[in-house]
């Protein structure tokens, strides 16, 4: 089994990738070959739901057994490394924003008036008290430098090449979890990831939950995180509204439109 320990900070899922560039075009149907690498799949998947600019809305809601909350937020994406999530709804969230710049992460709230870097100490704290952590949120270039991504599994499934992925870290990774496994389609739809700790302990897992066309491609529209060691504790991402070529400007991502200031 091959160690991994916690980065001070490497931003990846909910997510974003180290990718030289956008895998296809917006107009373009995507499909892998059967042929295709561990790394041109994972690629694919990474690259689905971004583009060399990206602007999309979406709702979140946070279920507990006892109660839910619903939110609403906007992204906004450049490159493959800068990211700017701010709330819009409701109205006690609305303003509160994060701003991934590099290898940096920012968070915002308005009520305090104060913006504030986010040390590695709090890197695996509930982001917005869901399901997803801040290094949920901060993690998807790690996946093409620190872990050995393979095809494990492949089978035929609603006319689609459905394809299994185990990614696990190299022993100086500076990663959180000990392995994580995929599973998409050979449209780089990604069906479910598990995230496991050290001990190879399924903790976590992302499940595709409807799939459909926004901003002209088929993406994933509803996505569901679940607590596996905490029965009925689950995050769900909705796409509202997707642009993945949209023209977002440099200045979008600075802790001056972090603070929501133009």
């Amino acid at each position: 089994m091959r160690s991994a320990r916690m980065a001070s900070f490497a931003i990846a899922g909910v997510s974003l990738a180290l990718v030289s560039g956008p895998l296809f075009a917006e107009d373009e149907i995507a499909v892998a070959s059967v042929d295709a690498t561990a790394v041109q799949l994972l690629q694919g998947a990474l690259e689905l739901t971004r583009g060399a600019s990206s602007y999309t809305r979406l709702a979140m809601k946070i279920h507990r057994p006892d109660w839910e909350r619903n939110m609403e937020l906007e992204a906004w994406t450049q490159g493959q490394e800068d990211a700017l999530i701010r709330f819009t709804a409701p109205a006690k969230d609305a303003g509160n924003a994060t701003l991934k710049l590099a290898d940096s992460m920012w968070t915002f709230v308005p009520q305090l008036k104060r913006e504030a870097r986010l040390p590695s100490s709090m890197m695996s704290q509930s982001w917005a008290s869901s399901d997803f952590s801040y290094n949920d949120l901060s993690r998807s270039d790690n996946y093409l430098r620190y872990y050995e991504v393979q095809i494990v599994d492949r089978n035929q499934e609603d006319g689609h090449t459905v394809f299994s992925l185990q990614m696990t870290p190299y022993d100086d990774a500076p990663v959180v979890w000990g392995r994580e496994t995929m599973v998409l389609r050979d449209d780089y739809v990604m069906l479910s990831q598990t995230f496991h700790d050290q001990d190879l302990i399924a903790l976590k897992q992302m499940e595709t939950r409807n799939i459909g066309p926004l901003g002209g491609r088929e993406i994933p529209l509803v996505m569901r995180m679940s607590d596996l060691a905490e029965p009925d504790h689950w995050t769900e991402i909705r796409y509202l509204e997707a642009d993945f070529d949209a023209n977002v400007p440099a200045s979008k991502f600075t802790r001056f439109a972090l603070r929501g200031e133009r």
